[in-house]
């Protein structure tokens, strides 16, 4: 099996990497060529397996580098996340849109009758949903984003839809929430708060929250979302439904539940550290509702089962 990642350097993206290589297969195909696709490297792999290309995914050298030999899997990563999206529109429209663009019809052009399209998992957003929030997000609730980052997103959406439906590849879009823990110091997203909460409890530092302690919120783990980007990979395309944009399951916790989970699992200490100081906008856009999955669900999805299991795996790798 020949495997493409997109973003391959970014956070989700190494920890992907990682477990593929760890594994060796996809589903209970074996892995042969690893093709990794990010603007830069933190460092050079060391395996036979991996092929690294260091270059944007809309410029066309590298594209046509990445896809020299047909795939049978891509895990298209690679965006403009959403603080860095708003703050730099022609860059996120450039990486969000146009590079999500490019890559599909560089795909497309490759299609021929008779063989299987690739499977194409493209990482989408709760973003889609803008704000404010409906008082329940289920399957049926519609995209009405408020952000230039959720809009590229609903587009690439609809692009995987489209392509899908002409069979030029086999496309599944997922929406992903909040994923911990990023390492300590990222800024680029929005929620980087939660990441810095991890962070400080597991050290000890103290921490103001930009949301109120009973404000709640869609969380998984990285572990958990890797082990659903892989799930996607290996789904049987004849038990897919015909729609393929689902939003993944995640864990609903408050703030202060997540407080004193970190507590729990770090120190009782933890809890005199956090204090709140509400930001009306970042609640608007984090103070999430119940959500409903039943569509991931049913396809065999999951979240991390309980708060302290999140806590758990989302530190385990930072």
């Amino acid at each position: 099996m020949r495997v493409l990642v997109t973003g391959a350097n970014g956070f989700v993206g190494r920890h992907l990497v990682s477990r593929l290589l760890d594994q060796g297969t996809v589903g209970d195909a074996r892995i042969e060529t690893l093709t990794l696709v990010d603007v830069r490297f933190d460092a050079q792999a060391n395996d036979a397996r991996v092929r690294q290309l260091a270059g944007s995914i809309t410029a066309a050298p590298v594209l046509v580098d990445a896809l020299d030999d047909r795939v049978d899997v891509v895990f298209h990563l690679a965006c403009v996340p959403g603080r860095a999206a708003e703050e730099n529109h022609e860059l996120g429209l450039q990486v969000n849109l146009h590079g999500t663009l490019a890559l599909l019809e560089a795909l497309r052009r490759q299609h021929s009758p008779g063989r299987s399209p690739p499977r194409v998992i493209f990482s989408s957003s709760v973003a889609i949903f803008g704000n404010p929030l409906p008082p329940r997000v289920d399957d049926n609730t519609p995209a009405a984003p408020t952000l230039s980052y959720g809009s590229q997103k609903v587009i690439g959406e609809t692009l995987i839809q489209n392509y899908t439906q002409h069979g030029w590849i086999d496309g599944l879009a997922l929406r992903l929430s909040g994923i911990m823990a990023r390492p300590a110091g990222s800024s680029a997203n929005l929620s980087a708060f939660f990441n810095d909460l991890f962070h400080a409890a597991r050290a000890g530092e103290t921490i103001t929250l930009p949301l109120g302690p009973d404000v709640a919120s869609w969380l998984m783990s990285v572990p958990c979302c890797i082990d659903n980007l892989l799930h996607a990979a290996s789904l049987d395309p004849e038990q897919l439904p015909r729609r393929r944009a689902w939003t993944l399951p995640a864990l609903r916790l408050r703030m202060q539940e997540l407080v004193q989970t970190l507590a729990a699992v770090y120190g009782e200490d933890r809890r005199a550290l956090v204090q709140y100081a509400p930001d009306p906008a970042l609640e608007a856009i984090f103070g999430q509702p119940p959500l409903e999955t039943a569509m991931a669900d049913r396809l065999g999805f999951h979240h991390d089962g309980n708060a302290r299991a999140l806590v758990e795996r989302a530190m385990s790798l930072v």
